[in-house]
């Protein structure tokens, strides 16, 4: 957990580098520019490399995965890479297949300087909105690391935290740090989806479709009504008569 001191110390810091700041902003509409032409090479390290330079070390990436689902909890991952690392192949999660996130995510496991995980259960997110359940589960997944970040690189979004922080549109495919925390993400939630959660709900089919709204998983919902662990503000397309609770 982070002391009052120590995150006070850290907003005079921002303060101070309110024009540093500032030059991150212009890196970000840069950056972006440079990823909407193809044939030309990303710098998935561009923003890290900006931070660096302002003397900011410890820089988390921080992403979350299952905001479309149906089913189980919204998973986020914070990641610290070391200064300079370049894990070839880290890229946006849902570009990389099955092998390649769990080959990448036992890398970044091992490489990495800290790594945090959060969880938002369906209850929690019925209660509060998946937008609001998405931005708890990154500030758990950012308590969670065991190391007090420097800075923070979000996927669009804002963490609750007193830390300096940038969100990056389409971070997890522009910044290698944003990029890992969605890999151990998504390979987190397959495997909760793959083991557990299939074992307590085996006949819904959730080690196939991950708790997406895929036709199976509707007609497995249509046919068996809805589970504890189903978030029941996402089924409102689902006639109400068909809910058969357990």
């Amino acid at each position: 957990m982070y002391g009052l001191a120590s995150c006070g110390k850290l907003e005079e810091r921002a303060r101070i580098r309110s024009g540093s700041v500032r030059r991150l902003e212009e890196t970000g509409r840069t950056h972006l520019k440079k990823s909407m032409e193809p044939e030309m090479e990303i710098d998935r390290l561009a923003y890290e490399k900006e931070c660096w330079s302002l003397s900011y070390r410890r820089i988390a990436g921080v992403d979350e995965v299952g905001r479309g689902c149906l089913f189980g909890d919204v998973v986020a991952a914070a990641v610290i890479l070391p200064e300079g690392l370049v894990i070839e192949g880290v890229d946006d999660s849902k570009k990389l297949s099955a092998k390649k996130r769990d080959s990448l995510y036992e890398q970044i496991m091992e490489q990495a300087l800290a790594v945090g995980v959060g969880f938002v259960d369906a209850g929690r997110i019925d209660e509060i909105n998946i937008k609001q359940a998405a931005r708890l589960a990154m500030r758990q997944a950012v308590l969670a690391l065991g190391e007090e970040p420097d800075y923070l690189l979000v996927d669009a979004e804002t963490v609750d935290l007193s830390l300096p922080q940038k969100a990056i549109i389409k971070g997890d495919a522009n910044s290698q740090s944003i990029a890992a925390a969605s890999i151990v993400a998504k390979v987190t939630r397959d495997r909760l989806c793959e083991g557990a959660w299939d074992e307590m709900y085996p006949e819904y089919g959730i080690s196939v479709h991950k708790g997406y709204a895929t036709k199976l998983h509707r007609e497995k919902l249509a046919e068996l009504g809805p589970t504890p662990l189903h978030r029941r503000s996402f089924l409102g397309r689902i006639a109400a008569e068909q809910m058969t609770l357990f």
